[in-house]
C-alpha cells in the first residue's frame, strides 16, 4: 500500500497510517488474531460525536465515524480495534484501568494517546511521563507493541504556559519512545495548523479535531521499533 493510499482526510486514518507500519514489525498473524486497544481520553473515545463502548456499553454509541478506532477497522478489516478511550480522563486515571482496558483483551498493539486533560488541569510534564512510562512499562513487560502518539492541540482556552508543557511533554514522548524502541506517531504535528500553533486545522468544538480536518503536514513524524 502506497503512502499515498495511507494519507487520509482525517485524524484516524493519518493513525491508521502508523498502525499498519507498526504491524509490518510484528511476528506473523493471523487476521483473527491481530486486536488492537485504543487507550486513552475523549479523542480515542470519539467526542464529541460519539461515546465509547467504555462509556456506554456493549458497543458505544453516536456517530461511530467520530472514532479512530473506526477509521483504522475501515482501513484494515482484518484487524480488531478495541475503543477504550473515556472522556475528560487524565493519565493517571487511564493507568488506573490499564489491566482491565489492555491486559484483559491481550492485544498485539496498544495505542496510546494521553496527556491533554493533565495539562489542562494544570498537571506537572514529570507527572504526566511518569504515568505515561508507567503505562508503557506495564505494556512492554506483557509483551505488547506500543505505539506512543503525542499530545494533540486544542483551541479552546489554550495558554501559551499550557503549550509550552505541551511541547514538553510531547518532546518527552519522543524521547521515551526513542530510548526504550516504542513505536512513536507524532499526532499533534499531523493536526496542527500550520498558520496557529498549538491550534487544530479543524474542529468543531474547540477541543477535538473533527472529521473535515485535513492534515497539512502529511503523515508527522512516525517510527516502528
Amino acid at each position: 500500500m502506497s503512502f499515498q493510499k495511507l494519507f487520509f482526510r482525517d485524524f484516524g486514518r493519518c493513525l491508521a497510517a502508523g498502525v499498519f507500519v507498526m504491524t509490518a514489525f510484528m511476528p506473523p498473524l493471523r487476521a483473527s488474531q491481530v486486536t488492537i486497544v485504543g487507550l486513552g481520553d475523549s479523542t480515542t473515545a470519539g467526542t464529541p460525536g460519539f461515546r465509547s463502548p467504555v462509556e456506554a456499553p456493549p458497543e458505544g454509541s453516536g456517530n461511530p465515524e467520530s472514532q479512530y478506532a473506526y477509521w483504522v477497522q475501515k482501513s484494515h478489516p482484518e484487524w480488531k480495534i478495541l475503543n477504550r478511550g473515556i472522556n475528560r480522563e487524565r493519565t493517571d486515571e487511564i493507568l488506573k484501568r490499564f489491566e482491565r482496558d489492555v491486559l484483559g483483551h491481550s492485544p498485539a498493539l496498544v495505542i496510546v494517546l494521553a496527556g491533554v486533560n493533565d495539562l489542562y488541569q494544570g498537571e506537572s510534564v514529570d507527572s504526566i511521563l511518569k504515568n505515561l512510562k508507567e503505562i508503557y512499562d506495564k505494556a512492554d513487560q506483557a509483551g505488547i507493541k506500543i505505539l506512543a502518539c503525542t499530545v494533540l492541540p486544542y483551541n479552546n482556552g489554550l495558554t501559551k504556559e499550557i503549550h509550552e508543557r505541551m511541547l514538553q511533554v510531547n518532546d518527552g514522548i519522543r524521547t521515551l519512545s526513542e530510548k526504550q524502541g516504542y513505536g512513536f506517531c507524532d499526532t499533534y504535528h499531523v493536526l496542527e495548523d500550520p498558520t496557529k500553533p498549538g491550534r487544530l486545522i479543524s474542529t468543531s468544538d474547540g477541543y477535538h479535531p473533527d472529521a473535515e480536518g485535513v492534515p497539512q503536514n502529511g503523515l508527522g513524524d512516525w517510527r516502528s521499533p
